[in-house]
This record gives C-alpha cells, sequence and structure tokens, in this order.
C-alpha cells in the first residue's frame, strides 16, 4: 500500500486513531466520477491527533492487530473563524 493522506475521524483510542481516506473512480456505466471512503486505523505513538486534523498515513509493520499504517505528518485543523477581542 502506498502513503495516504486522510482526516481524522476518532481518537478514542490510546495510541490509535481512525483516518477516513476519500478516493475518486471513474464509474463506467453512469460515466461520472464517484466519491469513496475508506476508514483506516493508524498508529499515533504521542496521542497527538485530534479529530478533523489532516495526516498523511505511510505503511509500515504490523503494529498491533488492527493498525497497519503509521501516522506520518500531521496539519492541525485550521480554525473556520475567529474570535473578536475588545
Amino acid at each position: 500500500m502506498k502513503s495516504v493522506v486522510g482526516m481524522v475521524v476518532s481518537n478514542k483510542m490510546q495510541k490509535s486513531v481512525v483516518v477516513a481516506v476519500d478516493r475518486l473512480f471513474h464509474h463506467k456505466l453512469y460515466n461520472r466520477y464517484v466519491k469513496r471512503t475508506s476508514k483506516f486505523m493508524a498508529h499515533d505513538e504521542n496521542n497527538q491527533c485530534n479529530i478533523g486534523d489532516r495526516v498523511r498515513l505511510d505503511p509500515s509493520r504490523p503494529l498491533s492487530k488492527l493498525p497497519r499504517l503509521k501516522h506520518w505528518h500531521h496539519k492541525p485543523k485550521v480554525k473556520l473563524y475567529s474570535e473578536r477581542t475588545y
């Protein structure tokens, strides 16, 4: 498997996160591009990922039963608004 980029959707486990990865493929019958989402479990050693963060996952050896990818690069979620200070 190659490196993928996705968004963290769950961080309730210790040292593991669930990352949703979107991909597009061409549907031959409808002649349209269709979006599919796959969820992967990844290892997060320092528990630094929060829900909504974009991360890059790289393949690694099996670290436990389910996580087969290793969290590599972390981009924090951007705030959509700024609070006013008076």
